[in-house]
Parts: C-alpha cells; structure tokens; sequence
C-alpha cells in the first residue's frame, strides 16, 4: 500500500491474522460472484436446494477461497501478513474441497457436470497463476471464469442443459462482472501503485479544483458497491420467488 491513508482494497479489514483471512476473501467480490450461481440455478427449469447448496460451496471453496489465496500469493497485492505455506495449503484445500463437492454433484445430477469440474480448475490456475504468458488473466477472462461460468454451471447441474435461458443469464453476467473488472482495474492502481498525484480540474466558470486520489476512487467504489449489493439482492429476490 503506497499510501498509507489508503487500505489495499475497500473492504480491507486492517492488520492481524482473523482481519488478513476476512480481507483475502474478498467478501463483496465472493458475495457477488456466489450470487451467479444462485441467479443461474434458479433459472432452471426446476430447483433442487441440496444441488444449490452443493454448487455455492464448490465455487466458494475454488473461487472464494483458493483463487484468492493464489492471488494473494502473487505480488502480495492485498498486503496480508498471511505466511506463503499458508496460502499455498489454503488454494490445494479450496480446490480439493471444491472437486469432492462437485463428485457428490455428479452423483446426484450425472456425469455430464464433470467437464464444468475441469474447466472451474483449469480456470482458478491459469487465471490466477497467469498461464500461457498471462492471456486468461484479462477483463474478458475474468468475465468469463467468474461471471459466465458460475451461471452456466449452477444452471446445468439443476437442468442437466443449457439453453437459451441459461445463455443469455451468462451473458448478463459476463457483463456485470466485465464491468466491475473496468471499475475496479483502476481502483487497485490508485490504492496500490499511485504514490503521488498532482492534478487540477478548471471548470467552466474558472474555478479550480485540486484532483485527489480519494476524490478519483469515491465514483469507482461507490459504483463497486452498489453494483455488489444489487446482483445479491437479484440472486436472493429468484431464490425467495422459487422457494417461498
């Protein structure tokens, strides 16, 4: 953190051990991208709540967790004091847990989730290990890997299929998540990289205002936030439309 009045993320929950895990989890970030599986599964056809809950734990246990962890591992970006045999041991126990939930998924939906099995590990390591000189580590990657794929997953392993429904619900969300990445990309530069910053802004009448990095992030995460909350608050608005 080069700023010392700026947290590495907005969420960041300050220094010591339970505050490094909470901040490594992202928890607006992971609430959000969780919701896609919940928004996709409720799309289905039919709605089975033990195959729901099995997809959001497979997908917090890969994506919450060990993607998080082989980020943070990674240049250090978010700054935690979390030992490096640490982080390691939490991605292989993410990723581990997340294959034995999708093998009970299997048992119960059929063989056809295990490609979508392969490709959430494919995703996690080469996303965040930035594979093949970095080219799945992008804003269209990212929309893809966490926006698209846990709406086309959760979706299948409930329908068994995907169609039309199950696309276009990808395609918002791939959306959504492009733009938090657009949103975002600058946010972590000015907290993160941006060790100073002159600017001034001269309006119309002559007026002139000095351009802070505070003054920069306040539009980004304020747009981050409420882009949060609204995706959730859709996920919980189709799950209480199809269970209550």
């Amino acid at each position: 953190m080069t700023d010392p009045s700026l947290r590495p993320a907005y969420y960041a929950a300050g220094a010591g051990p339970r505050r490094d895990w909470w901040t490594l989890l992202h928890p607006p970030y992971t609430l959000w991208h969780l919701s896609y599986v919940v928004i996709g599964a409720c799309l289905a056809p039919r709605l089975d709540l033990g195959l729901l809950g099995l997809t959001v734990a497979a997908f917090l246990a890969a994506m919450g967790v060990s993607a998080h962890a082989l980020d943070e591992l990674k240049g250090r970006p978010l700054g935690t004091a979390i030992p490096s045999g640490a982080l390691t041991a939490a991605a292989a126990a993410g990723l581990t847990a997340a294959l034995v939930l999708g093998l009970e998924g299997v048992r119960r939906a059929g063989p056809g989730l295990i490609p979508f099995m392969a490709a959430g590990v494919f995703f996690v390591l080469a996303y965040n290990l930035e594979w093949f000189g970095g080219r799945f580590h992008t804003d269209v990657g990212f929309a893809a890997a966490w926006g698209a794929f846990p709406v086309l997953t959760a979706y299948f392993a409930q329908a068994q299929s995907v169609d039309l429904t199950a696309a276009l619900a990808a395609l918002g969300a791939f959306g959504l998540s492009r733009a938090q990445r657009i949103l975002s990309t600058p946010a972590r530069r000015l907290r993160r990289k941006v060790t100073k910053l002159e600017a001034t802004a001269t309006l119309t009448d002559g007026t002139v205002e000095e351009v802070t990095a505070q003054g920069l992030l306040a539009p980004l995460e304020a747009a981050l936030k409420a882009l949060s909350y609204s995706v959730v608050a859709v996920a919980l608005a189709l799950l209480a439309a199809r269970t209550l």
